[in-house]
């Protein structure tokens, strides 16, 4: 009874000491459109809730047609994440890798890009 005891105490100081810190994180992201006309939905994929790769989180518009926004906010042990926009349900970067959006140390980061453009 005592080695199991024993062992038991050892799996859970095992176990508690190999969780992930996680920090609430907020991401404000911009994105330019170009010159594409008469957009219906702009929106955004990724890795991690609140994202997903199956279905679009919305974008505001800020000028029609031109720049739309968004504000995720997040409890993650990462420090980043992946994404890839689109407009009216069409990706961006075909056959090109998903956007990196690294964390700031502190609680928000700011991320602004050109849909369909590297960067």
């Amino acid at each position: 009874m005592k080695k199991y005891l024993l062992l038991v105490t050892a799996l859970f100081i095992a176990a508690a000491g190999c969780v992930q810190k996680s920090y609430k994180k907020t991401v404000v992201i911009t994105v330019k459109t170009g010159s594409k006309k008469n957009i219906q939905t702009v929106g955004i994929r990724g890795a991690g809730k609140p994202l997903s790769w199956r279905e679009d989180l919305p974008m505001q518009p800020i000028v029609k047609d031109s720049l739309y926004t968004a504000t995720i906010t997040a409890v993650t042990g990462y420090t980043f994440t992946e994404i890839k926009f689109t407009i009216d349900g069409e990706f961006e970067l075909q056959n090109k890798p998903n956007r990196r959006v690294v964390f700031s140390q502190g609680d928000t980061t700011f991320y602004n890009a050109v849909f369909n453009a590297v960067q």
